[in-house]
Parts: C-alpha cells; structure tokens; sequence
C-alpha cells in the first residue's frame, strides 16, 4: 500500500513518559529506514495524551536522542494531546452511523461483571450490554462512554510484513472505549485517527502491539464505509529485543536510554545505529553497515520473526571499531569535551587529534579515549597511580636519570630517533628496553599503561618530557636540585 500519492509514509509515535530505550531506538530506525530505502517520508508524533506522566523533559530528550543517532524526520512533528478535538469528531461520525454506541455501564457494574468472569474463569472482555440497548429516561443525564460496535461474525486476517499471516476471530475482540465518560478520546481511537490523518501507509512497530492491530482494524473499515478514503495500512510487527539470557529487555541487562549510552558509556552514535540495524535484521553475514549503506540495503524482508538478543560486548567491540575508523578532529573534539573541567588549563586539541592514531587503537568507547589522552594535559606533578608508584623503586629511578642525560642531548625528537637513542642506552646499560619503558611510562604518565612510549615522549614533546622525567629521577641522587 501508498499513499493517494503514491509515497510510501510511515511513522514513529513514542510516548514521552520516560527516556528513549533501545526497542523504541530501533523501532524509529526501522520506519526511518524503510522510508528512506523507498524514497517515502518518517513521520515523527509524541503519544503525549497521558498528561499525569508525560513531560517537556521526556520529550527533549527523546528528540535529542532522536537527533543523536542521525534519524531526521518529515514534516512538523504531530503532538497527539493537541488534535483530541479530531479524534472526539471521529468517534461522534462511527456513533451517528451506527459503528459505536454509548455505554451507561456504570464502574460498579463493570467490576462485578469481571468478578463473575473471573469466578468462570472466562476471558475478560466487554459483554456487550449496551451493544443493542436504548437508553431509557433513568440515564437521561447519565455519564456514558462511548464504544465501538466490533464485528462478532467470522475472522480477521492480517498479512503481517513480518510475521507472516495472522488470524483472530472476531469474536475475541470486545467492544471497547473509543471515548471515556469526560469525552476524551483513548489510545486506540487517537492512533487510527492521527495515523490516517498523517497519510501514514505502514506501521513498523514493535510485536507487542501485534493485537492492538486486531482493535484497530475496525475503526479503519467502519470509517472507509462511511467516508471511503481509510484503507488498511501495512502492518510489519517486529520482535522485542531481549537481554542475552533470552529474557525480556530489562533495567539488569543494560536497558537504559540511548542517552545513557552516549553520555555514561562513550557510545558514538554511528555504532548504536549499526547496532540497532543489526538487532534483528540480517544482510548476509555483513556485521559493519553504515547509515548510506542500510539505507540502500534495508527491507522488511530481511526482518527476522525471533525475538533479538542485545549484547553489550559486541556493542563495545563494534564501537571500537567505529572510533577506529573516526575522523581524529572529530574524536578530538569529543574527547576535550569529555576532559574540559577535569584537567588545568587549555586543552590543546590540535594536540589530541595528532594523538588520535595512537591513542585511539586501544579505545573501545570515548571514555577509554579520553582516559588514554589524560596524561596529554595533565599538571607536575603527576598524580600516581598504585602501580605505577610501585614501578618507581630507587633502581628505576637511578634509570630514569640515565634516560634523562641521554634524551637532554636528543635534537631530533622523533619517534625513530628517541627508539634508537633509548635502545643504545639500554645496550650500554645491560638491561632489556622494557627495564627502561616501564619506570618511563610510570613518570612519564602516572599510569603503567599508554600508548608506546616513544609516541608518548613525541606527542609530550621535549621540554614537558625531559620535566616529568626529572620529577622522577631527582630523588635517585641526593647531589641534584
């Protein structure tokens, strides 16, 4: 199905009551995606109808995050709680051609007509007591809600893009609230109006709404039988995402918002986006996609039916690859925001990016990054760490004074250059390099790791190195100042 125009629209409607978690992540990419892939428009619309939980804060944050991962979307975005007047309209049109009917059924009825369903242990659903019944003069007045008139008869089958083809006789399916008794419309009427309305012609959302389908059906035959013009979208109901114990998705597995994993774990959003491409959707064996890529690659086709399993290792690894392959001034860039505030004065960042080819090859998130380019910037004297501290005995002092002497006489500082002066003194002195390299790195750093230590003392340069080395090596002989 397209639209009257042709154009294939689809859309991504989350709810503003929390931060945006992974499944809703993925959700966003996969309409994004398919958009994109057929060269069709992504809607973008906040449920905010639930005013008690839904927040300005919660919204931000979604489009922030929404923005983060490089998903942009068509057209102005559509705020549900502002179109309640539409949703209301609709619902009076299904009442006035006999598609919905008005309920009395007061709170206390309904509680005992579940208590005896329960007590059968029958299903429970709406009996349909107001389904065929005038209201006499005792609910003159009376508050009344407002329900869909389902169809009893027979079965609905819907050709799932992803599931394949589902059935649900109608039978199963009550006639359920399309007002409530304050004239506010519920989730199920709001979501067909706004999706019709917004010309939306396929709806790629997660596989727990899949009986939400069966309820929504209705509102979009009645309306076509009316009005015409309300065809049926496409459904695709993707599977949930679980933990890697096949679990549902939790707070225990790592399920935080996709801000968490930019800002607490150092995520770039080119690997969350690969990630989530790949949490149940498959190209072969191909594991690195970039966005130009799934765009060009991405069909429901390629969708699996099984639930996917989120991992966190392979999301570090592939961001470890991705901040391998990042421009250096980007990660500069990023790693002094990260720095900025934690370490006295400027930060050099024509510095970090010269660093970045060294630093970044051991990285596998930006605060491993920024941890690795921490000693760039630094204050004398180092703060050591308690290994580092037990590296620097007297003996490895007296080295590093050695080391000392020989790099004050260096002019071509370079890495080359410093590896064979530092090799030559380890020669002289009988010793292996690394009998050098580690009470160097320790005095160097104030950390028994970093990138290799001829790298360190080119990028420290030679005044700030020949000064930390100094720090060190002054204790070994009581005679220097």
């Amino acid at each position: 199905m397209a639209s009257e125009t042709g154009t294939i629209i689809t859309r991504f409607a989350p709810s503003p009551t929390g931060y945006l978690h992974l499944g809703g992540a993925r959700t966003a990419l996969f309409n994004w995606l398919y958009a994109r892939h057929h060269g069709g428009k992504v809607m973008l619309r906040i449920e905010d109808t639930d005013q008690k939980r839904s927040t300005q804060d919660a919204i931000d944050k979604i489009i922030d995050s929404l923005d983060w991962l490089g998903l942009d979307f068509d057209g102005d975005t559509v705020f549900q709680s502002e179109r309640a007047e539409r949703h209301a309209e609709v619902a009076n049109i299904l009442l006035a051609n006999g598609h919905a009917y008005r309920c009395y059924a007061t709170p206390e009825e309904l509680e005992a007509m579940r208590a005896e369903q329960r007590a059968n242990k029958q299903p429970m659903r709406y009996d349909g007591r107001w389904r065929d019944r005038e209201p006499g003069a005792e609910q003159e007045g009376a508050p009344f809600t407002v329900r869909l008139k389902v169809p009893k008869d027979g079965e609905t089958a819907i050709d799932d893009a992803v599931q394949g083809r589902v059935t649900v006789k109608n039978e199963e399916v009550d006639d359920y609230i399309l007002l409530r008794a304050d004239g506010t419309p519920t989730y199920m009427l709001a979501v067909v109006v706004d999706d019709h309305d917004m010309g939306v012609t396929h709806v790629i959302r997660g596989d727990d709404h899949l009986n939400n389908a069966f309820r929504q059906l209705p509102i979009y035959r009645a309306m076509d039988a009316i009005e015409g013009g309300w065809p049926d979208p496409v459904y695709a109901h993707v599977p949930l995402i679980h933990g890697s114990d096949g679990a549902k998705l939790s707070k225990r597995h790592g399920a935080v918002g996709v801000e968490a994993y930019r800002d607490e774990l150092g995520i770039l959003p080119e690997s969350l986006f690969n990630y989530l491409l790949r949490l149940g959707w498959g190209h072969g064996d191909r594991e690195e996609i970039t966005q130009a890529e799934a765009i060009e690659l991405f069909d429901l086709d390629g969708v699996g039916r099984s639930p996917a399993r989120f991992d966190i290792k392979k999301l570090q690894n592939l961001n470890g690859h991705y901040i391998r392959e990042a421009d250096d001034t980007r990660l500069a860039q990023l790693v002094a925001q990260e720095l900025s505030g934690e370490v006295d004065g400027e930060i050099d960042r024509d510095l970090l990016a010269r660093a970045m080819p060294v630093l970044k090859t051991r990285a596998k998130d930006l605060h491993e990054l920024a941890d690795n380019a921490r000693f760039l910037f630094v204050s004398r004297p180092l703060t050591m760490t308690e290994k580092a501290t037990a590296l620097l005995d007297d003996e490895a002092r007296a080295r590093l004074a050695e080391v000392h002497g020989a790099l004050t006489e260096q002019n071509d500082w370079t890495i080359e250059a410093l590896e064979a002066t530092t090799k030559s003194l380890a020669e002289r002195l009988e010793l292996g390099l690394g009998k050098l390299a580690q009470p160097l790195r320790a005095a160097l750093t104030g950390t028994t790791t970093s990138p290799g230590i001829f790298d360190v003392l080119a990028l420290l340069g030679k005044e700030e190195s020949l000064a930390r080395i100094a720090a060190q090596a002054v204790s070994a002989d009581p005679t220097q100042d």
